[in-house]
């Protein structure tokens, strides 16, 4: 008798990942300002041109885009059940690009390809490296990434793939950010977030403590994480949770960026929106119950070729749990990541010019 297959999706291991392997993932999504709203309440985001059609009309917007992370997170969502549905850990993220607004109606999709694999000396687990892009209902890419995940092997005995590492760029430069048409950073008012600091007031190597802390309760993460549409299982069900390394569900990572970039308002109000992710890593687990502090440090301040109206700052941003970031805590004292930080993440961010 033949054994019927199972129709359960059970997610790829390892073995079944190919170099220059494409996926394209299940799932369109319309996104609406429904999804906006929600976001605003489980982040408390505060950014001006995400939060006002006026505000952004102003600056040559048709309306309000959605909140660049909340893009992010519904096309890296789609991954999810093929890349990482048996991943160990999400490792990192490189030569991320913002290429253009995402608006309530939009509907996005998303397509892998498979860039690089190695399996680790274990023999049980190997990195499987993938550029994900995300576009929308008219094909047009509306970003793009490339991250790293380790990834369970089906059969330890299983032969390795012959190891390729793709090398990728330390960031994103000035003159590969994507800037929407037809906007004029020029026509930005300050007083819209009560801060008055633009390009011009921030140097390389400044840091900023963002000061204010966000407890995240765990009704919160798991329904931000719905929103995305994001099956990891580690992020759900505490009944094999409860029985893990753990004993707790995890926050999803992507969810810690938003609280992080959601804090980083207070210090950095008028960086309006975010063109590139030039690298980033989950350093530690963040559980509900933790409150999440942030600090950013200035990288780089780029001018960006033929503007005059807006600049780029490239920013290191690290979130904290349960200290707040005053000290700019980064390593312990042995010398390693300090057990308190969630997240290092690298990024490029839009701010405007003084006129």
């Amino acid at each position: 008798m033949t054994e019927t297959p199972s129709k359960q999706i059970q997610g790829n291991f390892f073995e079944d990942f190919a170099l220059g392997q494409e996926i394209r993932h299940a799932t369109p999504r319309t996104v609406t300002n429904g999804d906006r709203a929600l976001y605003l309440a489980l982040t408390g985001s505060r950014f001006a041109l995400t939060s006002s059609d006026a505000a952004a009309r102003q600056l040559g917007y048709p309306a309000a885009p959605l909140d660049d992370w909340l893009a992010f997170h519904v096309v890296f969502g789609k991954t999810v059940p093929d890349i990482s549905l048996n991943a160990v850990a999400n490792l990192g993220y490189a030569q991320g690009r913002f290429l253009r607004p995402v608006y309530p109606g939009d509907t996005l999709s998303t397509v892998s390809e498979v860039i690089g694999l190695k399996q680790n000396s274990n023999g049980r687990t190997g990195t499987v490296y993938v550029r994900s892009v995300g576009s929308n209902q008219d094909g047009a890419a509306v970003l793009d990434y490339v991250r790293w995940v380790m990834v369970r092997k089906r059969d330890p005995d299983s032969p390795a793939p012959e190891p390729r590492v793709p090398e990728l760029p330390e960031a994103v430069p000035a003159a590969e950010l994507a800037l929407p048409d037809g906007v004029e950073f020029a026509r930005f008012d300050p007083a819209l977030t009560g801060q008055p600091h633009l390009f011009e007031d921030y140097r390389t190597g400044e840091r900023i403590d963002h000061v204010d802390g966000m407890t995240l309760e765990e009704a919160e993460h798991q329904m931000a994480t719905r929103l995305y549409q994001n099956t990891a299982r580690v992020h759900f069900n505490q009944h094999v949770e409860g029985q893990g390394r753990f004993g707790r569900r995890i926050v999803y990572g992507g969810h810690v960026i938003s609280l992080a970039r959601a804090l980083s308002f207070n210090g950095l109000g008028n960086a309006l929106t975010v063109v590139a992710i030039n690298g980033g890593r989950h350093t530690n687990p963040c559980f509900a119950g933790d409150t999440v502090y942030a600090w950013s440090e200035v990288l780089d301040a780029m001018a960006i070729p033929g503007r005059r109206d807006v600049g780029a700052l490239r920013l290191r941003t690290v979130a904290a749990k349960d200290r707040p970031c005053a000290d700019f805590p980064l390593q312990g004292d042995d010398g390693k990541v300090d057990p308190a930080v969630l997240l290092d993440l690298d990024y490029t961010v839009l701010m405007p010019r003084r006129r």
